[in-house]
């Protein structure tokens, strides 16, 4: 293409719309009806591919439709055709004007080596002859809209092709444009730290969801289906979606059942599993359904993502549960995914903790404790005794416990002691196994029990209706499991601290036997789609908390970094985070109880509780100190005044003659 206006003007076409026979003119996404409409005409054509590939390089992977060459268009740039002559694969996309990336494409899976050796003895190499352009990305793919698409991807450095890898696993998608810029900045086919963006996950969350309700996956079900599916896929192995579809829902769950009796969790195969239909009709739709969500996973390669050591199924989870499916619809309210990591950095949690989630969801609290002692634990015993003993969740709902083992499957914890069933009716006991401490699960307390937690992060189901149980409930319980001196960290609705309702649970039990170390109040919309003020609640287990001496801290941490736009909260850099800005601080409070803090009015200040206050609220606002106005906010509140009075004064008048 370089700067011949001959090439500038096919770009410009090309932005303008499709010009190969098969496709067609179009500003947006690709339209799904045309795409069926094609596929049922052609059969098994190549045709799936071409309408595939173009629909996830420009909606999914960044490319513009002015970088993409269809077929013959690549003949139109001088140097290609120099090389290529009269052949053509599917795609060659302009990275920029020196750098290519070629794309094969076989009408049938059992044909992805054919179509990668073709893209790189065919075409790639070819062009690499010449000394004014290279071709150093190719992928095949292999497929149909009966089987799905396969995709592998090659990087040529030093004379020689290497498979294209992020966190060490082989990427299942085609390349997008920051996975290319990021392995020609090093140098290095092996991806190890592009993040999935939040856009990526939201994108694939709103399409899974579309697939699901398409196709009649009720929402109570999605999380296990998807549950099952992402367990199914992790053993890396390909799943065959042109089986009957009777015989595809027994080969996933075989799947399943294998790798959960591997990780000795056989017990959740009833919950991780996807059931057959009764219908002939609903066969087709579960068969589509499982068809589409594979090739969405696929596209966004979950599966290296999960190897990258962050929580990227859990903020799949959180995405897909929260905006795609509805978090009111089916009784969830996740805890956002920097809340439990901003909780595990501030409580120190360590490889000798024992650390307990008595309501633990998708098990986010659980892996945030999980990286944080990974990341600061240099000797691979203690790391590993942690892996095994250190982390204790319950969770009532098993399809939602179901996610919470698939998310520890994936981390290479597939013995975590995560259980499904009521807190309330589960207790812990301290044992020891070769001088190492752990905690057994007991159905009922024993008089000679030892409490065995020593750090607890939670958020309780909200009370949202009258005979709910309520929050303080949880921590009652979660507290009668940890040892005295532990620290524990929840997520309450701001109510629990300030109503009357809970005022005598607050000052005859909360501060009674526990100290309060902390309270911070979260965004309004924290929880957005879910509408209601919250706060995050620290504690000393055991030490009854003194008046006169034990100072709290206190802070309206209302920015963390996370905006709302579109009806969607997602993290913006450009935001200010007060929780970034106090976790040091509070971290070190949290340690010494006794260090000095600086106050800074409206936002943070550590103080003695008020004796004397008959309402025992424990809320920041009741604490912190007000800002001294300056002149010019003394100025507008006057003016703010005089314009309401005038208002006022106009409305009186019209009402009065009328």
């Amino acid at each position: 293409m370089g700067n011949t206006s001959e090439g500038h003007n096919r770009g410009i076409e090309r932005m303008r719309g499709y010009t190969h026979p098969l496709l067609f003119k179009r500003t947006g996404k690709v339209h799904n009806e045309l795409m069926t409409a094609r596929n049922r005409k052609a059969g098994l054509s190549e045709v799936h591919a071409y309408l595939y590939i173009l629909k996830e390089l420009v909606d999914k992977k960044g490319w513009t439709r002015s970088q993409i060459f269809v077929q013959g268009e690549c003949l139109d740039h001088p140097e290609i055709k120099k090389y290529l002559l009269q052949t053509k694969p599917e795609n060659i996309v302009e990275i920029d004007p020196k750098n290519f990336y070629v794309i094969e494409a076989k009408n049938e899976r059992k044909k992805l080596e054919r179509a990668l050796k073709e893209a790189r003895e065919d075409y790639a190499d070819k062009i690499n002859q010449s000394n004014k352009i290279k071709c150093c990305f190719i992928s095949g793919i292999a497929g149909n809209d009966e089987e799905g698409f396969l995709v592998r991807s090659e990087y040529y450095k030093d004379g020689e092709w290497y498979p294209i890898t992020e966190n060490a696993i082989e990427t299942t998608s085609l390349l997008s444009k920051q996975q290319i810029e990021w392995v020609l900045k090093n140098n290095n086919p092996a991806i190890a730290d592009v993040e999935i963006t939040e856009d990526e996950f939201l994108g694939a969350a709103e399409n899974i969801n579309e697939i699901l309700h398409e196709n009649s996956i009720n929402k109570d079900y999605r999380a296990r289906f998807i549950s099952a599916l992402l367990l199914a896929m992790s053993d890396r192995g390909e799943i065959d979606l042109s089986q009957d579809c009777s015989v595809l829902i027994d080969n996933i769950n075989a799947k399943v059942r294998h790798i959960l009796k591997k990780h000795d969790r056989l017990g959740f195969a009833n919950f991780i599993k996807i059931d057959e239909p009764s219908s002939s009709d609903n066969h087709v739709k579960v068969k589509d359904a499982i068809k589409r969500t594979s090739q969405e996973l696929l596209d966004l390669n979950i599966q290296s993502a999960m190897n990258s050591g962050k929580d990227v199924l859990g903020k799949f989870y959180e995405v897909f549960l929260k905006y795609g499916n509805g978090a009111k619809d089916i009784g969830i309210v996740l805890t956002p995914r920097h809340i439990a990591k901003f909780a595990s950095a501030v409580i120190d949690i360590n490889a000798k903790d024992l650390v307990f989630d008595p309501a633990c969801g998708t098990g986010g609290f659980l892996v945030s404790a999980f990286d944080e002692v990974r990341r600061k634990t240099t000797n691979t015993a203690d790391f590993e005794n942690f892996r095994v003993n250190g982390m204790y969740g319950i969770e009532e709902q098993d399809a939602i416990i179901s996610l919470a083992i698939v998310n520890m499957i994936f981390r290479g914890d597939g013995k975590n002691n995560m259980i499904e069933g009521n807190c309330f009716r589960k207790w812990l006991n301290l044992q020891t196994k070769n001088g190492k401490p752990f905690a057994e699960y007991l159905s009922e307390d024993e008089p000679n029990r030892i409490a065995p937690i020593t750090k607890i992060m939670m958020n309780p189901p909200f009370a949202l209706k009258k005979g709910d149980e309520k929050e303080y409930k949880f921590i009652e319980h979660a507290l009668k499991q940890m040892e005295d001196g532990g620290i524990l960290f929840s997520v309450l609705p701001m109510s629990v601290l300030v109503e009357k309702g809970t005022k005598k649970w607050r000052r005859d039990v909360l501060l009674k036997s526990n100290r309060l170390l902390a309270v911070l109040t979260f965004p309004d919309d924290l929880f957005y789609p879910v509408s209601v003020g919250t706060v995050g609640l620290f504690l000393m287990k055991g030490v009854p908390h003194n008046f006169d001496n034990h100072k709290v801290y206190f802070a309206r941490t209302i920015l963390d970094g996370f905006t709302k736009k579109k009806g969607i909260r997602k993290e913006n850099k450009k935001s200010p985070n007060q929780l970034e800005e106090i976790k040091d601080e509070l971290q070190a409070f949290i340690a010494d109880p006794s260090k000095e803090i600086e106050g800074v009015p409206e936002f943070k200040k550590s103080v003695l509780l008020d004796k004397n206050d008959e309402s025992c609220e424990l809320v920041p606002e009741a604490y912190l100190d007000s800002k001294i106005p300056s002149d010019e906010d003394i100025q507008s509140g006057v003016e703010e005044i005089i314009r309401e009075a005038v208002s006022f004064q106009i409305r009186f008048h019209r009402e009065l003659e009328n």
